[in-house]
């Protein structure tokens, strides 16, 4: 076993320095691609199931043939895992991730042959020591002038590679807070999501979140909102504006890497009595990590410890 890490391309496991993607390949010159990604906990992959059925949703919504069954990028993804396992340094998880192209297929005109699709299945260490002061602090959130597509352009819920619009969204915030993350507004004016993320408002006794016909319905988010049930703490989905989110009693992030991060201030305005993580938002945190089997905020925390 190398130091390097082992990626899944199109059949093969190779190292990762020796996966190539061509430079026609639609994917690179189109963003013609979708993408999922899971994480691991304890180098288990959690949720894989959730994470693949929607993949496979993404690609039925852009009419893409990977050539590859549900099952099988299952069983590739935890052979991915697997393989690079032995890399994973203590205390370490994974980021795992699907990607799948429509390849270097012909254009109009041109003479080149249909290659089918790309599919890349590769995992990455969790950015731990450098998300771990969010868990520590809190996130700042910030509103960017940019705003979400719209979904009369693209649907929010065909998680695709195409995330110029979010990246110059966090090129906005960056530097205007400490822990700055973009919230964008959708074209209504209206909190949408972040960068591979979703937000939750506390506001007198309920949590609320935006709508699911204006963001991608994150794994992590419909987990929250199930823990909420089972909690019960009451769980509105609906139009948000940007005062109930500066007002609010207390917010946090949802993601597949954070899982559940608090939110310390939104647009510089500290929420609630600036507590951080608020109780409701402790509640929820505990109910993840019970679900899970393991104290993801800890495993964040504990690099902060690390040289």
């Amino acid at each position: 076993m190398t130091e390097e890490r082992v990626a899944y391309i199109n059949g093969d496991y190779l190292p990762e320095s020796e996966v190539k993607v061509s430079f026609r390949d639609r994917g690179f010159v189109l963003g013609d691609a979708v993408f999922d990604t899971a994480r691991t906990f304890e180098g288990k992959i959690f949720r894989l199931d959730d994470h693949i059925d929607r993949l496979y949703r993404s690609l039925k919504a852009v009419d893409m043939d990977p050539g590859v069954l549900p099952e099988e990028m299952a069983q590739i993804s935890q052979s991915v895992v697997e393989k690079n396992r032995p890399l994973l340094g203590e205390d370490d998880d994974y980021w795992v991730f699907q990607r799948v192209t429509r390849g270097a297929k012909s254009i109009a005109g041109d003479s080149q042959t249909d290659s089918g699709a790309t599919v890349i299945v590769e995992c990455t260490p969790l950015p731990l020591k450098a998300r771990a002061p969010m868990f520590r602090d809190g996130i700042d959130v910030l509103t960017p002038v940019i705003r979400r597509i719209p979904p009369e352009c693209l649907s929010p819920n065909i998680k695709n590679v195409n995330y110029m619009n979010l990246v110059l969204a966090e090129e906005e915030v960056k530097g205007k807070a400490e822990h700055p993350w973009a919230v964008l507004l959708d074209t209504r004016g209206f909190l949408c999501e972040g960068i591979g993320s979703n937000i939750f408002l506390m506001r007198d006794g309920t949590l609320f979140t935006p709508r699911p016909q204006f963001v991608l319905e994150g794994v992590s988010r419909q987990i929250v909102i199930d823990l909420a049930g089972d909690l019960g703490i009451p769980v509105s989905e609906e139009d948000l504006t940007t005062f109930q989110a500066e007002t609010a009693d207390e917010a946090f992030m949802t993601s597949t890497s954070l899982c559940l991060c608090p939110v310390r201030s939104y647009n510089g305005k500290i929420l609630g009595d600036g507590q951080v993580p608020g109780p409701v938002t402790t509640q929820l945190t505990a109910a993840f990590s019970e679900l899970v089997g393991y104290d993801f905020v800890g495993q964040y925390l504990r690099t902060l410890n690390t040289a």
